[in-house]
């Protein structure tokens, strides 16, 4: 869902054509024809590749979809999150199997979704004009293709994808509905708002954002087009109302779950991770994009070319893109003074309700330029760019699991073994690729390693349940004459030491430790592993 597609009067002085030729045109454009191909043939590849295992929201995601649709509700209460990727992703593995390509092959079709949508939007946002609608369409095409937020959420077993295709959706229904606001078109808003809302919580910000400027075009509006923003509004209110049964839960989620894994950002420091995401988070390439990335936004809302050599800034921002600058802006500003004010915390996917805005947007920011050759540059900085960040996308691990998996398979692992987890979010990863026959338990709560219970999740840890000498001893007791082996890291917010302190305690209780694996801090999910044998 996107930003209401007012559209006012240009100055007297802006161009009524894009003055530039068309990036097809001569031999320059034949080239560019060709560089385009190369890069949505690398981007469609670059959707399905990984050698990365599953991490341990992803495991924890098709461990949850993989039940029964039946135990879906309970489960994501104590999960914290809204149903409709778990239900889709049910019915998917249930064709493609549970298998790392199988599971992630959902988002992968859904990537490739992404790139006829981000086209079509483009040409909305552009206009009428048929060689800026080259530009833009094609650009967008080009921005998503290669862009390695998309790259990586196409290949990880999560719902952001399917956020990112229902916000082009709901931008190009919106549009239509304002255009004429059909029973049919409105229907639809209404269908993609409800979608939105069952797919990821942040997608409330983006609503609010949207609905506000309707608010605002109905009212200064009296005539047809705030007819038509009323209408659309309610069409909001309408898929709105198809989330009230899912209230309840959503109530408990927020009070009982949340994201007791890590600490809240400033709204300014959130911004810089949700920008630096969309460039390729914080590598070399990454670094290197964010700036031209942000650039090319400014100057798609605030400048227009006067000619190939200048541009004229508009501090009022440019009518054309003002509605998707404001959705963008006000949807981040809202969720990060909210994420603050509950002391949430937040990570650069949850930006993914605005990331189809702000690929049109660069899009458009490269038509600022009035000379071809600058154009050419502008984009060509960008894909080169995102494709070397989706490239780091396919070798860059994600989990040791796997490590920790073969250490195990190697160091002598049997039935009858006893698989112990600190902190237990290191075991829907690990777990899922060990054999059968094992006794696993997580710390503090003994249960088996496929699920997380969020509920309570700092209070559980923090209590006098959470004993690290009484847990050693437990699982010193389960394997009796077997291995007890330790899957642990340090570090983890509402653990302190204690994993650290379940290895000592386990080491006094079966003297002569072998340490397996050893954590690699530059991966995203490290882990140790220790084997505590019988003497």
């Amino acid at each position: 869902m996107s930003a209401v597609p007012t559209r006012e009067a240009p100055p007297a002085h802006t161009e009524a054509a894009d003055p530039v030729p068309s990036p097809f045109g001569g031999s320059a454009g034949r080239l560019a024809v060709a560089a385009l191909v190369a890069t949505v043939v690398a981007g469609l590849v670059l959707r399905f590749v990984t050698r990365s295992d599953l991490w341990l929201d992803e495991a924890l995601t098709v461990n949850i979809a993989s039940r029964p649709l039946g135990d879906l509700h309970e489960l994501l209460r104590h999960d914290g999150a809204p149903p409709l990727y778990y239900v889709l992703l049910h019915v998917w593995t249930r064709w493609f199997g549970t298998g790392d390509l199988g599971a992630r092959s959902l988002s992968g079709v859904l990537g490739v979704a992404t790139l006829p949508l981000a086209y079509y939007a483009g040409l909305r946002l552009a206009g009428t004009d048929p060689l800026r609608r080259q530009w833009v369409g094609w650009g967008s095409v080009a921005v998503i293709a290669t862009s390695p937020f998309a790259v990586r959420y196409s290949t990880e077993a999560r719902m952001y994808m399917l956020e990112v295709v229902l916000v082009l959706i709901g931008y190009l229904a919106l549009r239509r509905a304002m255009d004429r606001p059909s029973a049919g078109r409105l229907a639809l808003v209404a269908v993609v708002t409800a979608g939105l809302l069952y797919s990821q919580y942040w997608t409330l910000y983006l609503l609010a954002a949207v609905g506000a400027l309707l608010v605002w075009v109905a009212v200064r509006h009296r005539g047809p087009e705030g007819a038509a923003a009323v209408r659309c509004l309610g069409a909001l209110v309408v898929g709105g109302l198809a989330f009230v049964p899912w209230l309840p839960t959503f109530l408990y989620q927020a009070r009982h779950t949340g994201t007791p894994w890590a600490l809240p950002y400033t709204p300014p420091t959130a911004a810089f991770y949700a920008f630096a995401g969309f460039a390729g988070e914080q590598t070399t390439e990454g670094y290197a994009a964010v700036l031209p990335l942000v650039l090319l936004v400014l100057l798609a809302v605030f400048a227009r070319s006067i000619d190939r050599n200048r541009l004229e800034i508009d501090l009022r921002t440019r009518p054309e893109t003002r509605a998707e600058g404001w959705a963008l802006a006000a949807s981040l500003a809202i969720g990060f003074v909210a994420a603050f004010l509950s002391k949430s915390a937040f990570q650069s996917r949850y930006a993914a309700i605005v990331f189809p805005l702000f690929v049109v947007l660069v899009a458009y920011g490269v038509v600022s330029f009035g000379w071809r050759p600058v154009r050419y540059g502008a984009l060509g900085l960008i894909v080169v760019l995102g494709l070397l960040g989706g490239l780091r996308n396919v070798t860059t691990q994600r989990t040791m699991a796997g490590d920790v998996a073969a250490a195990m398979r190697g160091g002598g692992l049997a039935p009858g073994d006893v698989v112990a987890y600190c902190p237990d979010q290191l075991g829907p990863a690990t777990s899922r690729l060990l054999p059968a026959g094992l006794a696993q338990y997580t710390f503090p709560t003994r249960r088996g390693p496929r699920f997380v219970d969020w509920v309570d999740y700092a209070e559980r840890n923090q209590g006098p349940a959470a004993d690290p000498e009484a847990f050693a001893r437990f699982v010193d007791a389960r394997a009796g004459e077997h291995t007890v082996w330790l899957v642990w890291s340090g570090g983890y917010r509402t653990y302190g030491t204690k994993c650290e302190e379940i290895n000592g305690a386990l080491g006094a209780l079966r003297p002569g430790a072998e340490t397996l694996v050893y954590p690699n801090e530059e991966i995203y999910e490290p882990m140790a592993l220790t084997a505590f044998r019988r003497p």
